[in-house]
């Protein structure tokens, strides 16, 4: 059974007032937009496949922004005017992969946990749709233009419809081009839509916690709770990176941003500072940010030669621009020559000055492979490196 999920984030969310993050699917909860907390519980679960993401035509620059690092796995399309329109649209986005099912979830419910995914798609069948309902526990009622209470509504039977709906791909598809075409727009869900369309749909428990946010005072209260739940925690990341040189001939070699007079120098596309290539794969690696080869590939010539301490800063930008505090950097040589002892100081000051942190928080050691491999016939040097930031948020439980 092949499932894909359409996530309606076309709106202009004008109930919840104007900010200057954009719409509020845009707005930050936690230290991340709306959209991204959403997004990352429909790509976490392994029981969908693809996932359609409606955005509104001005709209690019912010999902772009809000779904980094993972605009590869999802497919992004233009919207209508309205959420009917909107959906239709990520439908028919789907409809050269065909899957099986269809789940349509507003961008803008992102509490939805994996059990309420599983329970959806666990109760689809090849010819009913699925709606999570919440049962009705306040009393209901009904009352006239001029506002006075004309009747108290049982509310035995009656639930509060949620997202995700799930149906069939090809009878929710009909059934949204049915409505189109009969020039309806007024359909308040998709379930209505299936229920005009003549597609059965069976109820299923929803969640408390899935909640959609519609106000501003919605959006302060998911970002209160993410915080809270996210302080809990401390979000600290820890890279490590490898990297090896071979000598050639030369009068000295780069390590750690010193320069050290030797017989030998170290090959390489930049300057080879062993030590440095290993540091900035370390620091990439807090931010799942690819290694150094992806930022500086060997094959472009604009890095033939260059001074290692560039891979190092860029990498550190990546982390500060992330809202990231590096904690400390160590990094251990491995050679039989030059000596490293001598030079641990200045080496420590020019990291200092790269990472922007005090020196008592980086660590420099040196060892021998005792005369073993490549490294024990004075053949080349290698670096491992271990860097720790600390990002803003924490972890949630």
């Amino acid at each position: 059974m092949r499932v894909a999920a359409v996530i309606v984030a076309a709106g202009r969310g004008e109930r919840a007032g104007q900010s200057v993050e954009g719409p509020k699917q845009y707005r930050k909860i936690g230290g991340e937009a709306v959209l991204a907390h959403t997004l990352r519980a429909f790509l976490d679960c392994p029981l969908i496949d693809h996932v359609v993401v409606v955005i509104h035509k001005e709209d690019e620059a912010l999902f772009v922004q809000a779904a980094e690092g993972c605009l590869s796995s999802v497919i992004s399309v233009t919207g209508g005017p309205t959420r009917q329109e909107s959906t239709r649209l990520g439908l028919l986005a789907l409809k050269e992969i065909a899957p099986d099912h269809v789940l349509i979830h507003d961008g803008v419910r992102p509490f939805i946990s994996a059990d309420l995914l599983e329970r959806v798609i666990f109760n689809l069948t090849p010819h009913i749709g699925v709606l999570p309902v919440l049962a009705v526990s306040d009393t209901l009622k009904a009352a006239g233009h001029d506002a006075m209470v004309s009747a108290t509504v049982p509310r035995a039977g009656l639930y509060a419809a949620q997202t995700p709906q799930a149906f069939p791909f090809v009878p929710i598809l009909a059934a949204h081009d049915a409505a189109f075409a009969a020039g309806r727009s007024d359909f308040t869900d998709d379930s209505a839509i299936a229920e005009w369309h003549g597609l059965p749909v069976r109820i299923v428990e929803g969640s408390a916690d899935n909640t959609k946010l519609t106000w501003a005072k919605d959006i302060d209260m998911a970002d209160d709770r993410l915080s809270q739940k996210l302080s809990a925690y401390p979000d600290v990341r820890t890279g490590n990176g490898y990297d090896v040189h071979a000598f050639e001939p030369g009068k000295g070699v780069m390590l750690a941003g010193v320069f050290i007079e030797h017989d030998c120098k170290l090959a390489g596309h930049s300057d080879a500072d062993v030590a440095l290539h290993a540091l900035t794969d370390a620091l990439l690696a807090t931010r799942g940010a690819g290694d150094i080869g992806t930022h500086f590939p060997p094959s472009d010539p604009q890095w033939k030669g260059a001074a290692s301490h560039i891979f190092v800063e860029h990498a550190v930008k990546i982390v500060k621009e992330a809202g990231g505090r590096i904690a400390n950097a160590d990094i251990t040589l491995i050679c039989e020559a030059p000596r490293v002892g001598p030079h641990r100081e200045a080496m420590t000051a020019a990291l200092s000055k790269m990472l922007g942190i005090s020196p008592d928080r980086i660590s420099i050691k040196a060892t021998t492979n005792e005369k073993l491999g490549f490294i024990g016939r004075k053949e080349g040097i290698a670096a491992i490196a271990t860097a720790s930031v600390i990002y803003p948020g924490g972890l949630p439980e």
